[in-house]
């Protein structure tokens, strides 16, 4: 990948080294090109600077993240910002985005002192605020906390993107954000199409493959997705279950399995290929407590497979109302199991279509565009 330095500098600061939806979001970026703009990357080595390595990306790895504490990223990233001196600082997932407000708004500081500052601009992107917000803050004390931070750092952010627009309407909501630019994730329709039809694995007759992709974590409703797996299994005796991925769920999951006496049905392979994955199976299934904008649901679309999911957060605005069933919150546990199970038996009923979404490209494209309209309002107020 050929880079530019004759153009502006977008610095994006990740505080995570793993390769999880935020890093997927990143590498995309990367690898499609962000048009008009010199893409540099801030975070700690691990698989995403891997990652962009092997793009050709420009990473910076660096003290900083959740690991490296707070006033060790704030130097660090203070730092990149003196010595590169970028047009655009852009922050993804909470501790980015507290660093890089603190970050820049001293610089703000400065340039009212009448101290000779570079200020970049301060973007952030969502990627995961719940309509319920425990669901990532554990507790209601931790919540409150959380959305204070929030409403007070977006006071000094220049451009606020959200990943759908659910999530732009819960930044609305909760934090009081007040002009929030929707920015849903791309994907590259035609390779996962192809990827997944490369390895797909013609099923014995009669046999339906159903899928989860997850963490093995409570809010993904992996117990109700066995429990109804169980009821369809007496409708469609022939049917496996492969619940791929990592998490403290395991043995829990494992026992209930045992209860239910499905040791030859189900499988834990914990982390796969997700493509792979895909293509030796049938339906999909999500029953997570709240997604923003799921990569595993586009995935699948764009594969083909058939998909049952909550109709929670960003989901509907990926899938019809005949692949999805009501928030499990919404359902005593009994009655979820069955309605899950009924829909997973008529998914395979369900027309095949072709999946529309906005690509890689696109996403670049629009990002550079809110680049563009932040930066004509700054010149604009700087005169």
């Amino acid at each position: 990948m050929a880079v530019s330095h004759s153009l502006p500098v977008a610095l994006h600061c990740v505080p995570v080294p793993g390769f999880g939806g935020v890093a997927r979001h990143i590498s995309d970026i990367a690898e499609a090109g962000l048009p008009g703009y010199r893409l540099v990357v801030l975070c700690p080595p691990g698989a995403l600077s891997a990652r962009l390595k092997e793009l050709g990306a420009e990473v910076l790895e660096a003290n900083f993240g959740t690991d490296a504490g707070l006033r060790v990223s704030l130097r660090t990233l203070t730092s990149i910002i003196e010595n590169l001196q970028p047009a655009i600082v852009h922050s993804h997932l909470a501790y980015a985005d507290v660093v890089a407000a603190i970050a820049v708004n001293r610089l703000k500081a400065r340039r009212v002192l009448h101290r000779p500052t570079h200020l970049p601009q301060l973007f952030t992107t969502e990627h995961g605020i719940a309509g319920d917000d425990t669901v990532y803050h554990g507790s209601s004390w931790r919540s409150r906390l959380m959305r204070t931070v929030h409403r007070a750092r977006l006071w000094g952010t220049d451009g606020a993107l959200a990943v759908s627009q659910s999530t732009a309407d819960q930044m609305r909501r909760q934090w009081g954000a007040r002009k929030v630019g929707v920015l849903t994730n791309g994907i590259d329709l035609l390779g996962i199409t192809q990827a997944v039809a490369s390895q797909r694995v013609v099923p014995d007759s009669h046999q339906l493959r159903v899928l989860s992709l997850s963490r093995l974590a409570p809010e993904k409703g992996l117990d109700v997705l066995i429990d109804a797996f169980s009821l369809l299994q007496q409708q469609v005796p022939g049917a496996s279950l492969e619940i791929a991925g990592e998490g403290e769920l395991l043995p829990q999951l494992q026992q209930q399995i045992k209860k239910l006496g499905l040791e030859e049905s189900v499988s834990f392979p914990g982390f796969v290929d997700s493509l792979a994955a895909m293509g030796r199976s049938d339906v999909l299934v999500q029953l997570s407590v709240w997604e923003n904008c799921s990569y595993t649901l586009l995935d699948a679309k764009a594969a083909g497979l058939k998909v049952i999911a909550t109709a929670v957060g960003g989901n509907p605005e990926i899938l019809s109302g005949a692949e999805m069933v009501p928030s499990l919150r919404q359902m005593n546990r009994d009655v979820s199991a069955a309605l899950v199970a009924k829909k997973v038996q008529e998914a395979q009923d369900l027309p095949n279509t072709t999946f529309e979404w906005t690509t890689t490209e696109q996403m670049t494209s629009h990002l550079a565009d809110y680049y563009g309209e932040g930066q004509d309002v700054y010149h604009r107020n700087k005169r």
